[in-house]
């Protein structure tokens, strides 16, 4: 059957379905229609906000399959999306008319206990990779969400429970086989393709269609973390002792502030840490968190690293509707907790809240031209985070979300990270570049080697060549 596909340009065109046939015998995994019974669960990402229709969906199961895909995709100019874990805010992942490149069947991962590398698939989720890495004892940065997938977390960046220990994702990636614009299939490394490397640590869902990861391992036994939640009236004293103690906290400590509601309907103020260090010490650095007022909940204890990566999946669920807004700051000051007590005042459902992702230690020490992920100064990432399960309530999520973000603004950095860019209903140029900062120009070079007619555009879009 023919197929009417959008171009890159967005005209309509007809395909003929000869020609897709071609295409779908040369993959090894399924090329999807609207009219296969697996085509809706395909394009469903885990933002339940997120609701688009791609003309094909192509599952692959390998780089072949990937190349295959890419160079059909240029041969008539299609508009083209790449799925990985289909986490993302925004749906990038998923176009509308177009070609989804869905990398979600590659799950293969091999861990390597004694060079202390693991290799990886980009279908892979953060509890997937997890679990086989931790049966040798050995972890890397990645995420606070097990649903997450590592490949566009990685790419963008990648926040993390070890992240102060060891650095980002985007660090701790020693390598890539990468299938780049052209339809190539390179590895990129120190040694090769060096400034690949260099972009994809960062802002790599830009530059090529990455096939395998290689990630650098630590030792990780059990850690010392979970949750205290204060009641509300406690809510400045609280996130004031929270400020002054991730100021001074070892490397061995990541930590999140939230203003959410409680299980029992009322708002109240929450610290998440992880201490990834001796259990012994660990105790006693995080002591303190319990002793900032007196908790309605608390909850820190030792326990597997992939139990505390689970902490938040309850709040996360795929299928909810999450809209965000989000950027950097580089403190909590009296003023600015007030705007965020203020509007939480308004907070449009019990699922909505507002946090602090703190990132410090080893992952503020590289040099912010090592990587094409900029922000490399202690600071938190801040978001504005509202969501429901009732497709009723989205406007008014929106409009929350919006109103508390411009209330914000004189706390913000002119700055965000990549991954937590909002895009549901439109992004910028000016976003973008906030996103890479001093290292824009040079991402858009290696944009501009690598896709300079932009056919990976289905992201946080970065033009070739800057212009």
């Amino acid at each position: 059957m023919d197929q009417r596909i959008l171009s890159q340009d967005g005209r309509e065109l007809i395909v003929a379905g000869a020609t897709i046939a071609k295409l779908a015998a040369r993959l090894k995994g399924d090329l999807l229609s609207a009219e296969h019974p697996a085509y809706d669960s395909s394009r469903r990402v885990w933002n339940g906000m997120i609701d688009k229709r791609p003309a094909l969906v192509a599952r692959c199961t390998g780089a072949a399959d990937v190349v295959e895909c890419v160079r059909f995709a240029r041969e008539h100019e299609l508009l083209v999306s790449v799925r990985g874990g289909g986490h993302n805010y925004a749906g990038k992942s998923v176009c509308d008319g177009g070609l989804m490149i869905d990398l979600s069947p590659m799950k293969g991962i091999r861990v390597d206990p004694t060079r202390r590398i693991a290799q990886a698939q980009p279908g892979l989720r953060l509890g997937e990779f997890d679990h086989e890495t931790q049966a040798f004892g050995l972890a890397t940065t990645l995420g606070v969400n097990t649903d997450t997938g590592i490949a566009g977390l990685t790419l963008g960046g990648g926040y993390g429970w070890l992240g102060g220990q060891f650095g980002l994702a985007c660090d701790n990636l020693l390598a890539a086989d990468v299938v780049t614009a052209d339809g190539r299939l390179l590895h990129a490394s120190d040694t090769e393709n060096d400034d690949l490397l260099w972009g994809l640590r960062g802002a790599g869902a830009n530059l090529g269609i990455v096939t395998s990861f290689e990630y650098k391992l630590h030792p990780v036994g059990p850690v010392v973390g979970g949750i205290v939640i204060y009641p509300f009236t406690q809510a400045r004293a609280v996130l004031r002792s929270y400020d002054e103690f991730s100021r001074s906290c070892p490397d061995e400590v990541s930590t999140i502030a939230l203003i959410l509601t409680t299980p029992t309907g009322e708002r109240g103020v929450a610290i998440a840490a992880c201490y990834s260090g001796s259990v012994e010490r660990g105790e006693a650095i995080l002591a303190p968190l319990m002793r900032f007022g007196a908790p309605i909940f608390s909850d820190i204890r030792v326990q597997p690293y992939v139990e505390m990566q689970t902490l938040f999946d309850p709040a996360l669920p795929p299928g909810r509707l999450y809209y965000l807004k989000s950027a950097l700051v580089r403190d909590l000051g009296e003023a600015a907790i007030d705007v965020y007590i203020d509007q939480s005042a308004t907070m449009p459902t019990p699922l909505t809240s507002i946090f602090f992702q703190q990132l410090h230690g080893a992952a503020s020490r590289v040099g912010i031209a090592e990587t094409a992920f900029p922000h490399r100064f202690d600071h938190y990432s801040f978001y504005v985070h509202p969501a429901t399960d009732d497709p009723a309530e989205m406007d008014k999520i929106m409009r929350w979300g919006r109103k508390c973000w411009d209330a914000a603004q004189p706390f913000v950095e002119r700055a965000v990270y990549v991954n937590a860019m909002e895009d549901t209903v439109g992004g910028n140029e000016q976003s973008v570049r906030a996103a890479y900062g001093f290292n824009y120009e040079r991402v858009a070079a290696v944009k501009q080697r690598y896709d300079p007619t932009n056919l990976l555009r289905g992201n946080q879009n970065i033009s070739p060549g800057g212009g």
